[in-house]
Order: structure tokens, then sequence, then C-alpha cells
């Protein structure tokens, strides 16, 4: 029988069997910083805000990255998502390398976070057009879905014309998670999706979250500092801190690895601070002097 032949479509997916959804082997993003004391610039210094990262998520997992801020979760999303270049390591999505692959990657990918880039200008419904025709929906199913999704999230139809600039920043993330839901991506990247919301649009969020996976086979990487809604929704919880994957496995393995009764107790014990001690702000971003 003769073998099979490669696809030619470079954007199809390839199997469970074959790749997991994400692969990250020692993973390493520095940035430099300088820091202003008694009216001087000190010497820039260098901040690991991924030191050696290495873990792995097959397809349809959910998996939670929980740590505080700057701990290095929004920096794990950009260098997955194709917006930063690792300094060291390998990260592929879906075997695809996101530092020689990047245009494939980011077809397969769709990202939610606080800092969700829109044209400002344009109106909710108009970003949304824009990202389907991006990943080559029809303009007649796009008619009949925006306005549907718009609902679905909980953004009001009086303000689908206004211009995104014009919005607070929980609506701006009411229309990023309707993004995601319309293009339907493989695999979702979640950063800090629930902040700046009300309890019930962080609830409806959730469900959101749950449905994407449900549905449409979706893989999921939840970047978060809300211990609940990591427990709520993972398959498997990892603790990111300063940089370093502490830890990754269940709810129950983290419990027992630790001695702990409930995941906060887990996380002080896996990173020797309170749950609430937050760390340097700008540990996972650039700062320039």
């Amino acid at each position: 029988m003769p073998s099979p032949q490669p696809s030619s479509d470079p954007f199809e997916i390839p199997r469970p069997a074959q790749v997991p959804a994400i692969e990250l082997i020692g993973v390493r993003k520095v940035f430099r910083r300088r820091e202003r004391a008694h009216g001087r610039f000190s010497p820039r210094r260098r901040v690991a805000a991924l030191d050696g990262v290495s873990f792995r998520v097959e397809r349809g997992e959910t998996v939670a990255v929980l740590g505080q801020n700057g701990s290095g979760k929004s920096t794990l999303v950009r260098v997955l998502s194709t917006l930063l270049l690792p300094d060291g390591g390998t990260a592929r999505v879906f075997g695809h390398d996101v530092l020689t692959q990047p245009a494939v990657v980011r077809r397969l990918v769709n990202r939610v976070s606080v800092e969700a880039s829109f044209f400002k200008k344009m109106s909710a419904a108009e970003n949304l057009s824009y990202a389907a025709r991006f990943h080559g929906l029809t303009s007649g199913r796009t008619r009949a879905g925006i306005p549907e999704i718009l609902e679905r999230v909980g953004f009001p139809a009086d303000r689908r014309s206004e211009p995104m600039e014009n919005l607070s920043r929980g609506m701006q993330q009411k229309v990023a998670l309707a993004r995601a839901l319309l293009t339907a991506p493989v695999l979702l990247l979640l950063d800090e999706p629930t902040t700046g919301l009300d309890p019930r649009s962080k609830r409806e969020v959730q469900a959101f979250v749950k449905e994407m996976r449900a549905m449409h086979d979706a893989t999921i990487l939840l970047c978060t500092h809300d211990l609940d809604e990591a427990e709520a929704l993972a398959d498997r919880i990892g603790v990111l801190d300063r940089g370093r994957l502490l830890v990754l496995g269940t709810v129950d393995e983290l419990n027992r690895r630790y001695g702990a009764q409930t995941l906060e107790v887990a996380f002080f014990a896996a990173t020797g601070r309170e749950f609430g001690e937050e760390t340097d702000p700008d540990d996972d971003r650039e700062v320039f002097a």
C-alpha cells in the first residue's frame, strides 16, 4: 500500500497523536529596564520575564497558568501569539514554530487580553467584520453572525456603532471575546479575560470558555490571577512565579504535592508568598527609559 502523501495545506492542524497543541521547551524572554533614582537613570538591568519555561498542552485540554501580576503570564501569551520573539528555547503551536512560521500560528490562535488590539476609530461591529475577513469568513455569514455574537457576550445593541475608543475596558473585553467566538480558533489564549468585568459578565465569560471547548473542540490556555476561575475552568493548573513555571498538575495533584487543602494554600507553598502579594508589575513587559 502506498504511503499517504503529505497535505499541501500549510494551515492544516496535525492530528492530536502527532503533536501537542502547545509545546514549550526552555523558553526564555529577557527585557532590559532602566530605573530612575535620585534624578538619574541607573544602568539597564536584565529582567527574565520567562526563565526556561517548559510544558505542553494536548489538543482539547484547558490549562490555566496561575500567577501574580508581573509573573510572566502576559509575556507567555504574547510569545505564543507571535507578538514577542523568544530569546531562547522553542515554542510550537500544533507543531508550527512561532519564530519561523508566525503566519501559520496566527491563523490557528486567537488572543483575548485586557490589552486586546483594535482599530480604535472603528466600531465593535466593524472590528469584528475585519477579523472575520482575515480568517476567511464570508460576508453573508458574518452579517448575520456578528449581531448574534455581540448579544451572546452581553454587548449592548445601541453601542455597536460607537468607536472602540469610546468604550470602557470591560466593554472592549466583550468585543475581544466576541471576536474569538466569531473566528472559532483551535487555540484560544486568554490573558486575564475577566479583568474589568462585573460579576454577571464574568460568569458569562466563563460560560463562554466552556462553550468554546465543548462546541468548537478548542484548546484553551488561560492565564489568570483568579484562583476560583482557574479551578473552575482548567483540567490542569500551573504556577508561574518570577518567570519560572514551578509546578503543573491537577488541583488534587497540587494539593497532594504541598500537603494543602486548598489551591491558595498550595500556591503559597509553591511560591513562598501570599497570593495577594504583588511582584514588580513591570517584570513581564519591556520598559523604555
